[in-house]
């Protein structure tokens, strides 16, 4: 549990979470609410279990991770895991739409879809959060640090009674 929240009071990791954040927010946000001209939640579930083929748990945890990954992201709460999270969403939209099309974004539009890279810095931010955690300003911080002070009082408590 500690090494879930336990962060460095670095100010990278908190650029790069807030910046994560702002990029898949909308896409989060059209897929569970509709906003930016998105279909929401019935029409996204319903284009990925019917015409994706996928499981509709999959389907929603998608949507889901997308949504409140971001959010949790922005306060730096459970940091790890929504960076994690959200690596395994791109590698998943990678596999299943985004490789045949190729590398580049669609700038021209002379593509039949969208290319991966855009995917592959999401993966690339993901893990670096994965590894450094939150950063400055962020709930894992406190956390962090709670159970870091618990963990203490009990060693010393352990050292009291070994002690007598």
């Amino acid at each position: 549990m500690k090494t879930l929240f336990q962060t460095e009071e670095r100010w990278a990791p908190v650029i790069l979470r807030i910046m994560l954040a702002l990029v898949i927010f909308p896409h989060g946000a059209q897929k569970l609410l509709g906003w930016y001209g998105g279909f929401g939640y019935e029409g996204t579930m319903g284009f990925f279990t019917q015409q994706m083929g996928l499981p509709w748990v999959i389907a929603f945890l998608v949507v889901i991770g997308e949504f409140f990954g971001p959010l949790a992201l922005a306060v730096g709460f459970m940091t790890r895991f929504a960076a994690a999270s959200l690596a395994i969403i791109m590698i998943g939209a990678i596999a299943t739409v985004h490789w045949p099309v190729g590398f580049f974004m669609n700038w021209s539009g002379q593509q039949a879809g969208e290319g991966f890279e855009y995917h592959l810095l999401v993966i690339g931010m993901g893990l670096s959060l994965l590894i450094s955690g939150a950063g400055k300003w962020s709930v894992d911080q406190v956390i962090g640090k709670w159970l870091a002070r618990e963990e203490s009082l009990q060693t010393d408590e352990t050292r009291r009674t070994v002690a007598a």
